[in-house]
């Protein structure tokens, strides 16, 4: 494209030319004015000389416009050259300054206007990269479709929870994309009322809260939808461990008090005068007392063990009078039962642990081992040490669980035998503290069993203290 300087001076060049040739003209014709009888020759001279003066005056006129032409409009040039760089979003072009004041007021500004889009780019570069990492970062998925219901953006959360790309979708009509029934009519109720919709909904194994909402511009104009899926699936599982929890206790206290309750009216309507049924129902009101304490006892543990705050008092100990402690404890079980525990050497192993409440950890699993196995079996307790952790297994020859049982076994009151459990008067809190309590020490347990062959649990600790 021809610049200012370029056209002005073709525009020159034309108009000079026309004139001088209009002059030409007239001067050929003068010659014949002054003088009628003037031969051919010297007519022709004379043209001759008339037209080398035009050509020279055209030249000498053409080459003191383009100097003149050139000072004036060379900044114009510049600064349309640098006005164009603009536009095409070259906000660092600056247009150089000359002397005249005029001219420098003119570059000034499209560079102060240069600087200003400059500066309103970064700014919106840095907002646009602030969103970008605000909707990739934010926990929920994202979904924006546009006045006309196409996809306009969405996030990587959203991407993952339904194996969609934002190739894939941007410029689709919510219809064509394939997701829930249920999510598809909260998009168009919302579409339809201009209102904001919330709704629980299931996807697969999980639950996600949608909230739909219009977009309204700052003057009132309807520019579309947004979507946000928040994923729900552990709020859903602790309440439903919550109702679990409620419904477990209560059915745990239910019965040893609708035993109590029942010997004791029985023994009032007139049976207490029987010896031998009052000698046995009040051993039977004492046994289920004695459980229903426990059971007390237990929930009171578990919440202290749950509660922010909770201390360890960690001492040096070794392995081997912790397990000593333990097996003394469950003693009196072994003998009833004629079982044996065999161990392997580790009295030298140490850690630093809170002593009371390991002992509690594998009282509960020698407690365990001890009920669900068979009389004449062998308990095996085998300790084995790396540079920063203790692992102790007890394994049984008991009666072994299901593998679909074993990720539910450290729930609270869950149990695999529930009549084996009441019998031996467990409350099925037993397993859930030995998790709380490893886990506070820094360490976790696991679990391995084979129905008929029997379980083994591991502890796995820091030699050092977690906590």
């Amino acid at each position: 494209m021809r610049g200012f300087y370029s056209r002005l001076f073709i525009a020159f060049a034309v108009l000079l030319f026309i004139l001088l040739t209009g002059l030409g003209v007239v001067l050929g014709q003068f010659f014949h004015i002054v003088d009628i009888k003037a031969d051919a020759i010297v007519q022709r001279k004379y043209s001759q000389y008339l037209f080398v003066l035009i050509v020279v005056t055209y030249i000498i006129s053409l080459f003191f416009a383009a100097r003149i032409i050139k000072h004036f409009t060379k900044p114009i040039d510049s600064v349309a050259e640098t006005a164009e760089k603009i536009a095409s979003g070259d906000y660092l072009a600056r247009t150089p300054l000359v002397q005249d004041a005029q001219q420098d007021r003119l570059a000034l500004s499209i560079n102060q206007i240069a600087r200003n889009l400059h500066e309103m780019s970064i700014m919106r570069g840095m907002e646009k990269e602030r969103l970008k990492t605000l909707i990739e970062s934010m926990g929920s998925g994202l979904l924006m479709f546009g006045r006309e219901g196409s996809v306009n953006l969405l996030n990587g959360v959203f991407e993952n929870t339904f194996g969609y790309t934002k190739d894939e979708l941007i410029g689709k009509p919510f219809k064509d994309i394939g997701l829930p029934t249920n999510i598809e009519k909260i998009i168009e109720d919302v579409f339809l009322t201009e209102e904001a919709q919330e709704k629980q909904v299931k996807h697969g194994q999980t639950f996600l809260s949608v909230y739909g909402a219009p977009v309204i511009g700052k003057h009132g104009n309807w520019l579309g939808i947004i979507v946000v899926l928040h994923d729900i699936t552990e709020l859903i599982r602790l309440e439903e461990v919550r109702k679990d929890f409620v419904a477990n206790v209560s059915h745990e206290l239910r019965t040893p008090i609708t035993s109590i309750k029942g010997f004791t009216e029985t023994l009032l309507d007139g049976a207490m005068a029987e010896q031998n049924v009052l000698k046995e129902f009040l051993e039977i009101i004492q046994k289920e007392s004695n459980r229903l304490q426990l059971l007390v006892d237990d929930l009171l543990e578990l919440s202290g063990i749950e509660r922010e705050g909770f201390d360890l008092h960690i001492s040096k100990v070794t392995v081997a009078e912790v397990i000593q402690d333990a097996i003394n404890i469950v003693s009196g079980k072994l003998i009833r039962k004629d079982m044996s525990i065999e161990m392997n050497d580790f009295s030298q192993i140490t850690f630093e642990v809170d002593r009371d409440r390991l002992i509690q950890v594998m009282v509960n699993l020698l407690s365990n081992a001890i009920n669900y196995s068979k009389e004449h079996t062998t308990i095996r307790i085998n300790i084995t040490e790396s540079d920063r952790e203790v692992i102790i297994e007890v394994k049984d020859e008991g009666i072994g669980i299901k593998q679909d049982e074993l990720p539910r076994l450290f729930e609270r009151f869950y149990r695999v035998d529930r009549a084996r459990s009441r019998e031996s008067g467990g409350t099925g809190l037993g397993l859930a503290i030995v998790k709380h309590l490893i886990e506070a020490h820094g360490g976790h347990v696991a679990v391995e069993s084979e129905i008929g062959v029997g379980t083994s649990f591991f502890i796995v600790l820091p030699k050092g203290s977690e906590k």
